[in-house]
């Protein structure tokens, strides 16, 4: 399993909840997944020009899927709408304090259609069944209401505010930070 308390198992074939697939990623899925949120058009996903070909590098070094960070491919309706990522946080030393922060990408059609919910609680069960973090986390910019409402459907619980913790386009905003807890039901 690696590291005892962060590191995900192997790729799952694929893990399946209603009309949502994640899926590990595969070489035909880098281009579409390649493009920032600015040419996705969601306000909330650009952080600046980047190099196109990070996912790629990722991908060819690792297939998106290492110890302490990962990502899978969402699919719905037979085809890739996106994906889903984690990486490691530490909240103290020694990996009992370790959780893992997912996030989501969505291409602007399947937005609005409850994938992102769906995607977010298949990850956070993926992640449960194959670590051993007590704990699952989210932010999302505090305009943002609808992935609040999406991490809020897929079992996540507000945990607060942090202050101006995201610099995006400028300027500095306040980040909704969820948390699902191994415990929650």
């Amino acid at each position: 399993m690696g590291e005892a308390a962060g590191a995900a198992g192997a790729a799952p074939d694929a893990l399946r909840g209603g009309a949502v697939t994640l899926r590990p990623i595969t070489a035909e899925d880098i281009e579409p997944l390649e493009l920032t949120g600015a040419h996705w058009g969601d306000e909330f996903e650009f952080f600046g020009f980047r190099a196109t070909n990070q996912l790629a590098r990722w991908y060819a070094a690792s297939g998106c899927l290492e110890a302490d960070r990962g990502a899978l491919a969402v699919q719905a309706m037979d085809r890739l709408v996106g994906r889903v990522g984690w990486h490691a946080v530490e909240y103290g030393p020694g990996g009992s304090s370790r959780a893992l922060r997912i996030g989501i990408g969505l291409l602007p059609e399947a937005r609005g259609m409850g994938f992102g919910s769906r995607a977010q609680d298949l990850l956070a069960q993926y992640l449960f069944a194959t670590t051993l973090v007590h704990r699952v986390e989210a932010g999302t910019d505090i305009g943002n209401v609808a992935e609040q409402r999406a991490l809020e459907k897929a079992g996540f619980v507000r945990d607060g505010v942090m202050r101006e913790a995201q610099y995006r386009d400028g300027t500095w905003h306040d980040v909704a930070l969820y948390s699902r807890l191994r415990t929650d039901g």
